[in-house]
């Protein structure tokens, strides 16, 4: 292997490719941190994803399909190839046949069912690194909102989110996700729009970011030339959907939606009704909104009134009917699964970090 620098690319001016694995099923904005990491340790970050059949056996049912799956990583915007049914354990023989130089992933742990590290091949070939995992999010986290279908991952300070107290595994159990300026600048592409663009805004709550929100996106950045999504507040969303929603706050769908190839800018806190100064601000062409009811605003408003007087309004039919509803609706339809998908995830780890605990002590003494 060749000389890297800091960043891990080669002195050589030799492409580096970056390879990272997993399931990403509900795929969140940890999963993109991830991966935004990872590629900005070389030139092309290639992405394995598992298909459905091996990660039921190793893990558990997955919440989305594989094809799901595999449509939702080609959309975030740092990821180059995807390579799909990758083999569960990362074997040197994948990281050649792909031209990787080396594997990434995140400074948790992952096991097959037999208990063995998916990456123990890779690591001791020297052909491993590891990124840093984003504190207050995964996979189980939120399968366990929806399995409670509970407000409280909104709650501050020591108001904890419960699954979090019962939580004791130090991957399984979230802290509380801390939004900064940082995270969202490391997100953001930071490009404003050529005087010639042709600006398309999209408003809505993007709860959950899913395949349905991905194909809405795709075709409504079609539409011109840069894409604004304006994000609603959390009480906002509650109001309009009502019941448990949101149930991620707003700092985690503004870094949903802002991994998104098809997203330029995000407005943070967007009002509900479209308004005359936002449509002049941001030099408005076309206001989208898809195929999902539109609710009044306060005082049975038609939110985008404003948008249609000016002949600026379009409803378009992504083609996917998908709804976070949908997805809700999945969990709690095979909730004892994910209940014990959940518990037995976390029985694993905690056993692997105690062991690891143990030989960290003994090499201290040793």
């Amino acid at each position: 292997m060749e000389n890297r620098n800091e960043n891990g690319h080669g002195n050589s001016g030799k492409e580096i490719r970056v390879w990272c694995d997993g399931c990403y099923d509900m795929v969140h904005f940890g999963h993109a941190n991830s991966l935004r990491q990872a590629k900005a340790l070389g030139h092309k970050l290639v992405v394995g994803i598992h298909n459905d059949e091996d990660i039921t056996r190793n893990k558990g049912p997955p919440v989305f399909t594989q094809e799901e799956r595999y449509k939702m990583v080609r959309g975030i915007k740092w990821v180059d190839e995807v390579v799909e049914d990758a083999p569960y354990v990362t074997t040197l023989e994948t990281l050649d046949k792909y031209d990787c130089d080396f594997c990434v992933h995140g400074d948790d742990i992952t096991l097959t069912a037999d208990g063995i590290d998916t990456y123990h091949l890779v690591k001791k070939a020297q052909r491993y690194k590891e990124v840093s995992r984003t504190a207050g999010v995964s996979t189980t986290d939120l399968v366990g909102r929806m399995l409670l279908l509970t407000k409280n991952h909104f709650k501050q300070g020591d108001q904890e989110y419960e699954v979090e107290k019962e939580a004791r595994s130090p991957w399984t159990g979230c802290s509380q996700f801390l939004p900064t300026t940082q995270k969202i600048i490391q997100f953001s592409d930071g490009k404003p729009p050529k005087p010639t663009d042709r600006i398309v805004y999209v408003a809505g709550a993007f709860d959950l970011f899913h395949v349905g929100h991905l194909d809405f996106l795709e075709k409504a950045k079609k539409l011109g030339d840069y894409l604004i999504v304006g994000l609603h507040t959390d009480p906002v969303v509650n109001q309009y959907k009502g019941g448990n929603y949101p149930i991620m706050n707003l700092h985690e769908r503004v870094l949903s939606v802002l991994a998104c190839k098809y997203v330029n800018e995000v407005v943070i806190g967007a009002p509900y009704s479209v308004t005359m100064d936002l449509m002049e601000h941001f030099n408005v062409s076309v206001v989208c909104h898809g195929q999902t009811h539109i609710a009044y605003d306060v005082g049975y408003v038609d939110p985008y009134a404003i948008p249609k007087q000016m002949g600026k309004f379009m409803l378009i039919d992504s083609g996917n009917t998908i709804t976070t509803e949908d997805i809700v609706e999945r969990i709690i339809r095979h909730r004892l699964e994910f209940e014990q998908r959940n518990k037995k995830k976390e029985k694993k780890e905690i056993e692997v970090y105690e062991a690891m605990q143990k030989v960290k002590l003994a090499q201290k003494s040793g």
